[in-house]
């Protein structure tokens, strides 16, 4: 047998990917931080925008209201998780095959 010795592996920096899981928790959470630091700077820019349009009531009413209701929408996709990957899995199937069913059966409702 030869030894690891005799033929020395090149480390990768990083490991080889062979599954399909789902980001860690530190990155998840870190993108969600992201996304609510933006989502709060579009708010900010909104009530900028309303104070700039004062005398334009209804424009100042519409960048208003949308500066209040982004950090409740901030804050429900912060504490949003990625949705789960959809797993295939093979379940048991209890109906009988159609080939062998050579004759109708009589069912009995209790």
């Amino acid at each position: 047998m030869a030894s690891s010795q005799q033929f020395p592996r090149q480390r990768r920096s990083e490991p080889l990917l062979i599954t399909e899981a789902e980001p860690s928790l530190a990155e998840q959470h870190a993108f969600r931080k992201k996304r609510y630091a933006i989502t709060m700077g579009i708010r900010a820019v909104f009530i900028v925008l309303a104070a700039a349009f004062y005398q334009v009531v209804w424009l100042m009413l519409i960048f208003a209201f949308l500066g209040t209701v982004l950090p409740w929408i901030a804050v429900l996709m912060a504490n949003d998780r990625p949705p789960k990957k959809r797993v295939d899995v093979h379940r048991y199937d209890a109906r009988p095959d159609r080939v062998l069913e050579s004759r109708p059966t009589r069912v009995i409702d209790g």
